[in-house]
């Protein structure tokens, strides 16, 4: 979608802006404005076309002057004050702001001194010691820089889960509509919900090849066509990612199906398990090997595959050779449990992180509240920002106090959901929290977080955590990493003595479903699953579009080996009142 471009642009216009200093609420209009279109599942270019500018303004957050530079951008594919901007700061900003610890203004010093303009000219500063001479930077950043650089690297040709995940869902429903499509499916690391993914993958079984391929390689938002033939085709779409689509007969779509979805680990022992039973199996079905001779057994659907090897079914999700193929065998042969009833994607009640504009959010309380409801929620909790976090409008106790009264009087007009008050404490960097106790008493759910020293060391920061953890009113510690996906690696901290002191003090971790956060990450989330830690799903939401990434955290949770009942808010609020209570 054109969403995400014009989201890149509104982001380093926000960060420009930083740098000249202008007044920060327009460098905050453009970086709310950003978040909106980039978690947005309509696309704005189909909504301008539709209805014209009214229908941009009607975005909310999205005021006059915002919707006319998207406005100028669907017609002009440029924004000419972004263009000066550009022009005035010739360096790639776009990547440099992905390095972990450098702000915009920080970016234009080694600009003006070093002429840095590039990754690559930033990574021979630092292999040089040319950074640590510069007044405020020194050995430590130079070092967190490289660490910050290895890790971009690594990271590059993925694309979040929650940028791709829309497009293939529309692109997947557009095939079915399609008379000659008789089945068709995403595979591959986005069916498995990767946080990040590489390419995407669509399977279709169609009598009809030509036809579908003809219609896919057709499609507006392909800007190069890879290859083509009589049943795959590649292509490039226009976000930058690239799609293979798999013509497959109807009869060998499970075999496909699986074969396509993965893990590669996965598939290896699956294979040497379907060996070492007299099998072979492969992307067009499973055969039984007799002598010389292969005869096709199964290969319509997954569940029959698996099970004739043994198993019981697998969800993608949790398809990484990770111990999966050993507890299906055992629950198959009725070893209960042996295998997680895995948390529904409509099972989560609440919402227990998100934002208004009472802090660094783009709409009102009561906007939040009358979208979650649509989307079946029946509570939610606001959380804004504190005190100490001032680029987020961190809210002082005065505020705060005054936002508990307005969520009363928004409970007695607005039915179906109810508003809890809460808030997103910052963990100063001895621990202590940045909202006074017996404020902070008064809220129905207090979740604490760090935003600021993130650099601290291993042990250092674990202290910090735990002393946040051990606090008789934190409720939930969110995104307790502190990753970024593709730009920066979490913090370091020792997990196992924080889940030890969180089980002890009924704390609860969060797993944050924003999509460039996705913290905890799964391998995080089964290490809670096994000591007995429970956890919450919370969008993070800043605006009404991200209420939808509950799914992208609901996936996570699944990867991760979650039940139901290790999540919080699957209960009721009344439920959930009586859990949060502390030891």
């Amino acid at each position: 979608m054109i969403n995400q471009e014009i989201a890149k642009i509104f982001y380093l216009m926000s960060e420009y802006l930083q740098m000249n200093d202008e007044e920060s609420f327009r460098s905050t209009a453009y970086l709310r404005a950003a978040r909106t279109l980039e978690s947005m599942t309509e696309d704005v270019e189909m909504l301008y076309q539709q209805s014209g500018l009214r229908s941009i303004e009607k975005i909310p957050g999205i005021g006059h002057g915002l919707a006319l530079k998207i406005e100028e951008y669907i017609k002009s594919k440029k924004v000419v004050e972004f263009d000066k901007l550009h022009k005035e700061f010739p360096f790639d900003l776009d990547t440099l702001g992905s390095v972990r610890g450098l702000g915009p203004k920080m970016i234009k010093v080694l600009y003006h001194k070093l002429k840095i303009k590039t990754l690559d000219d930033l990574e021979r500063a630092a292999r040089t010691g040319k950074i640590r001479s510069l007044p405020r930077f020194g050995e430590k950043v130079q070092y967190n820089i490289l660490r910050s650089i290895e890790f971009i690297k690594r990271s590059r040709g993925r694309f979040l889960l929650g940028h791709i995940l829309p497009v293939i869902k529309e692109l997947v429903e557009l095939l079915k509509g399609l008379p000659e499509v008789l089945q068709v499916e995403m595979a591959g690391s986005a069916r498995r919900r990767l946080p990040t993914i590489g390419d995407l993958d669509i399977l279709v079984a169609t009598n009809k090849p030509v036809k579908v391929i003809k219609f896919f390689t057709s499609f507006p938002r392909v800007e190069k066509i890879w290859g083509r033939g009589a049943t795959k085709a590649s292509v490039r779409w226009r976000d930058g990612f690239n799609v293979d689509l798999r013509v497959i007969k109807l009869s060998s779509f499970g075999a496909a199906l699986q074969y396509f979805t993965g893990s590669k680990d996965h598939n290896i022992a699956l294979r040497r398990l379907a060996q070492a039973k007299g099998f072979k199996l492969n992307e067009y079905g499973l055969w039984r090997l007799d002598g010389k001779k292969e005869i096709k057994i199964v290969s319509r659907t997954e569940k029959v595959i698996y099970e004739t090897l043994g198993l019981s079914y697998l969800e993608p999700e949790i398809r990484e050779n990770t111990g999966e193929i050993e507890a299906a065998i055992q629950e198959a042969r009725g070893v209960k449990n042996s295998l997680p009833c895995l948390i529904g994607y409509d099972e989560v009640l609440g919402d227990l992180q998100m934002h208004s504009d009472w802090s660094d959010g783009s709409v009102s309380i009561e906007e939040m509240a009358k979208v979650a409801k649509k989307l079946g929620r029946k509570y939610i909790v606001i959380t804004d920002h504190t005190g100490d976090l001032k680029i987020a409008n961190g809210l002082d106790a005065k505020r705060l106090l005054s936002q508990m009264k307005e969520i009363d009087t928004i409970n007695q007009r607005i039915s179906g959901i109810k508003i809890l008050k809460g808030a997103e404490v910052n963990i100063q960097k001895d621990g202590a929290l940045d909202m006074p106790d017996e404020v902070l008493a008064k809220l129905d759910v207090v979740l604490a977080a760090v935003h600021t020293q993130m650099d601290q060391d291993k042990q250092t920061m674990t202290e910090r955590l735990i002393r946040a953890i051990s606090h008789p009113l934190v409720n939930i510690i969110a995104h307790p990493t502190g990753r970024i996906l593709q730009e920066r690696e979490g913090y370091q901290l020792d997990f196992d003595q924080v889940l030890k002191v969180a089980k002890k003090n009924n704390t609860f971790l969060e797993i944050d479903a924003y999509c460039d956060r996705l913290d905890l990450s799964d391998r995080h989330i089964r290490r809670c699953v096994q000591a007995g830690v429970k956890l919450s799903i919370d969008t993070d939401s800043h605006h009404p579009s991200q209420l939808w990434m509950m799914e992208l955290g609901i996936s996570q949770a699944r990867r991760g080996w979650a039940e139901a009942d290790d999540i919080i808010n699957v209960r009721s609020w009344d439920e959930l009142k009586k859990l949060l209570k502390k030891n």
